[in-house]
């Protein structure tokens, strides 16, 4: 039995969506003016926003440039990593009239990996309280150290009181025994040691570290599809990340090596044509699957080293002949990870696609005859002031990380349950690294 299904059949995580309240106002993780930093193979984006007072965002200021330096989401190098990074804040820093000390920046460095953790505290035959959730809790989270690693996230998904399983929230329930659930993702902590120099080098603090797939999942999924389950794949530049949703947490993320970049490079080594063509042609005749007319339109196709007058003509369907192998392979690479992660077909009965790669034409409709199950593409749900040319799916993540801001995917809306908070945690952990390695 898949781990969706075993934990669905045998111990719900949570309430049939038709019984589940909806959840009181989520207490923002930053107040004033925060930034988000999406940083990726293809485009670094930087937004500058706030919490409004009524728990919404509002965005002050943009900026993005094409990403530089980084590759499958690790700085390999600082100094043009640097100028990238420095160009959309800048950006974005003039057109919000605020200048950043801070930002929130996504996970895809350093390999992320996720895993479940259990925890078991005795209670002792009384009612539960916020002290013994922080305990079990933080427990389960010491468990999850690994030597060379970095803890980035201790999602808990779900309690168990006395045998009981699927409790959202045990406070105030008598028991004896308290277990708990949780999912962890963590990273190498070098190549997060190059991230967090790189960021110093741009005079900014690593505030906060997000996995990419939670933030691309908090930006494009309704609450019914995180409860009902759905995965997220987020087709980026030189990765594609996904998250599986179920219950209304995330259960599962991973990465695969594999993104647009990757199109683009087989155009333009098969075709003998300069990168910045093969992403010409990629972008403005490119499609994941045929059309009948495919043959007789001819698109211009100059060769490397040659003469710019010298160009010969292809027809598109040696174009879309290319692309269709290497998301053919995307797909059966996120089905291959599902299916080693214990989750299976059950994951991919409804999936959402996001990312820049997404809007290829005819993406859907293969991932939908590769998956067997429901595919759409998942558009970011609008931010008050998002610019329309900000929108799309290609900038999910960064708005999914100022979701996270205003306190979407809390497990608890009114505490946390970490005995100290992330933040600060991390601060200290960056200040260790810093002075003692």
């Amino acid at each position: 039995m898949n781990e969706v299904s075993r934990l669905r059949n045998s111990a719900p995580l949570s309430p049939p969506i038709d019984d589940v309240p909806e959840r009181p106002r989520l207490r923002a993780r930053y107040s004033g003016a925060f930034g988000v930093l999406d940083i990726g193979t293809s485009k670094i984006v930087c937004v500058i926003a706030r919490i409004e007072s009524d728990g919404s965002v509002r965005v002050l200021g943009t900026g993005w440039q094409k990403g530089q330096g980084v590759r499958a989401g690790a700085i390999l190098d600082l100094d043009t990593a640097e100028r990238s990074i420095r160009a959309a804040v800048g950006q974005a820093e003039d057109e919000a009239g605020v200048r950043l000390r801070e930002v929130i920046v996504n996970l895809t460095a350093g390999q992320p990996e996720s895993r479940l953790i259990d925890g078991q505290l005795a209670v002792g035959r009384r009612a539960v309280t916020e002290d013994d959730i922080s305990r079990v809790y933080n427990g389960a989270r010491s468990q999850a150290v690994a030597e060379n690693r970095s803890l980035i996230h201790a999602l808990p998904l779900a309690f168990t009181v006395d045998g009981d399983p699927g409790i959202a929230d045990p406070r105030g329930l008598f028991c004896d025994v308290l277990d708990t659930r949780l999912h962890v993702i963590d990273a190498v902590t070098t190549s997060l040691r190059t991230l967090d120099a790189c960021l110093a080098r741009c005079d900014l603090i690593l505030g906060d570290l997000v996995s990419a797939p939670w933030a691309a999942g908090l930006a494009t999924l309704v609450r019914e599809e995180r409860v009902l389950g759905t995965t997220v794949l987020d087709m980026g530049g030189g990765t594609s990340g996904l998250g599986v949703f179920a219950e209304g947490h995330l259960l599962h993320t991973a990465q695969i090596p594999v993104g647009g970049v990757h199109v683009t490079n087989d155009i333009a080594r098969v075709l003998s044509t300069p990168h910045a063509h093969a992403e010409r042609l990629k972008t403005l005749y490119g499609a994941a699957m045929p059309s009948p007319d495919d043959e007789r339109q001819l698109l211009p196709v100059p060769a490397v080293g040659e003469e710019e007058h010298q160009i010969s003509k292809v027809p598109r369907s040696m174009v879309i002949n290319i692309i269709q192998p290497r998301l053919e392979e995307t797909f059966q690479m996120v089905k291959d990870q599902l299916d080693a992660s214990g989750l299976g077909a059950a994951a991919l009965q409804r999936v959402v696609l996001t990312g820049g790669a997404s809007q290829l034409p005819g993406v859907r409709e293969l991932a939908a005859r590769m998956f067997g199950g429901s595919v759409r593409i998942g558009r970011p749900m609008p931010i008050r002031g998002m610019p329309d040319t900000a929108s799309g799916p290609a900038f999910a993540t960064a708005i999914g990380l100022m979701n996270w801001a205003a306190g979407e995917g809390r497990a608890f809306h009114d505490f946390d349950p970490a005995s100290e908070p992330s933040r600060g945690m991390l601060r200290r952990v960056w200040s260790f690294l810093r002075n003692r390695l």
